[in-house]
This record gives structure tokens, sequence and C-alpha cells, in this order.
């Protein structure tokens, strides 16, 4: 290619998405792909390295350049190397997705929770903005259940993760002021439980019926997929008044007063 034709062609905007090895942050990954974007894939532990780099493969395949790096948001100096590896490969990034979480996991310390789904959030965040331009933007994946937790109550099993995350949404949209400072977007993805998600199955063996329950009481529930794809569209889709993108019903959940 002449240095003419690379002219002409768009640059492509740069993604992190943290917990991206399966499910909803690896469908995500690929659909970014396919609208643009390349994609850093982030994984916790050894375990997953060979999902995040069969994650990577598929974006790679679906157009974008794509690496794997393996970081445990709790630590620290590991999200700073994550980040140096950002610089030193892409120089920078365009979109943060803040899709990784967790708190049921057996075994682990009883504020873990509060750990990953709070105090990781902001850390990640607040290494990535040095990274990042005006333009860019920042996006929080959450669930209904954590989001309405203050007006809604959810099942005993999940209501630490739900208060956690929702803590993290309260930290995030803190910094919202300085984002918009920087010219930084930032906005909120909720959804109902997910089809096919380790979190509908936990809690499902959990409170055995929850999920159809659930499913009857909004009609529907979305797949990975089509959570993906909600949360690729808050990617590039003009933001919100309210930064919140609500996918699928809402009618079970009662309004959060202010927002």
């Amino acid at each position: 290619m002449t240095d003419a034709e690379t002219d002409l062609v768009p640059p492509r905007n740069r993604a992190l998405i943290t917990g991206s090895s399966r499910g909803i942050g690896a469908d995500t990954a690929v659909l970014l792909a396919q609208r643009g974007f390349d994609v850093v894939v982030n994984y916790r532990d050894e375990r997953k390295a060979r999902r995040a780099e069969q994650t990577a493969e598929k974006v790679r395949a679906a157009g974008g350049e794509s690496f794997a790096v393996r970081a445990d948001l709790t630590d620290g100096e590991a999200v700073e190397e994550m980040f140096r590896a950002v610089v030193r490969e892409w120089g920078g990034l365009d979109l943060l997705v803040l899709n990784a979480s967790g708190g049921m996991e057996s075994g682990a310390a009883e504020d873990y929770a509060l750990q990953l789904n709070r105090d990781a959030q902001v850390r990640v965040l607040e290494a990535a903005v040095p990274l990042m331009d005006p333009g860019s933007r920042v996006v929080f994946v959450t669930s209904h259940q954590a989001h309405f937790i203050r007006t809604t109550p959810t099942m005993p099993e999940y209501e630490p993760v739900a208060r956690s995350k929702r803590a993290g949404e309260d930290a995030l949209r803190a910094r919202v002021p300085a984002l918009d400072e920087q010219e930084i977007g930032f906005v909120v993805v909720s959804g109902d439980m997910i089809e096919g998600t380790a979190t509908a199955l936990i809690l499902n063996r959990a409170s055995p019926g929850a999920l159809d329950a659930r499913r009857e009481a909004a009609g529907r529930l979305y797949n990975v997929q089509e959570f993906a794809a909600e949360i690729a569209d808050a990617a590039v889709a003009p933001i919100p008044s309210d930064r919140t993108r609500l996918v699928g019903d809402v009618s079970s959940f009662a309004p959060i007063p202010g927002e």
C-alpha cells in the first residue's frame, strides 16, 4: 500500500474490554472489531489464557487487531502493567469497556466483591484516562439488579454483589465532571439477568426457578450476544442525558430518585 493509499484508510479505534476472555466481553470484542475497533482482551488468571487468545483470534478474523493481556484488576501493579502494554502496542485508547465483575466465586474474601466491583473499576478508569484523547468513551456494564438496588430488592444470594456494583457505578459517576472536562464520554449499560451467563446459572442453582421467574416477569431475557450488541452500540451511539442505557424491560424495578 502506498503512502497515498494509507492516508485514505480511516484509522481504527482502540478499545480495551475488561473480563473479555469469554461470554459477554468476548462477544462484545468481536462486535466492536466489526465496527472498526482494535481490541485488547483482558483476562484475570492463567486458566483463562487460552480462551483469551481464542477471543483475540476471533477479533482478528473480524478485521481488528488484538492482543490478550493478563491482569487481575484487584492488583494495582498488574493493572499498571496492562496499560503499559497498551502504550507499547498502540500508544493509547479510544474506548474502555468496564465489563469485568464478580463476587460470587467460592472461597472469595468477604470484601472481594467491593474490591473488584468498586475499587478495581476506579483503578482501571484512572489508569486509562491519561491514555485517552477528547472524544474517547468509557462504558460501564452492570445489571438492573445492581443499578436499581436502592429502590428494588434482589435475591439475597446476589445482594452483596448488587450493592458492590452499585457502589462501583456511584464511584465512577462521581468522576463524570472530570471526564467531561477532558471530553471523555461516560455511559452505563444496565441489563437484566442474561441467559447463558455464569451469574444467571449460579443464581438459578442457589434459588431454583429464579431464572424462569425473572423471564416471566420481564417477558423475555436477553442472551449473551444480544446484550453484547447493546454494549457495542453504547460505544458509538449518542450518550443519553442521564448517561444510562437500560436494556430490556424495567417495569419490575422502582425508579431511582434523581436519575
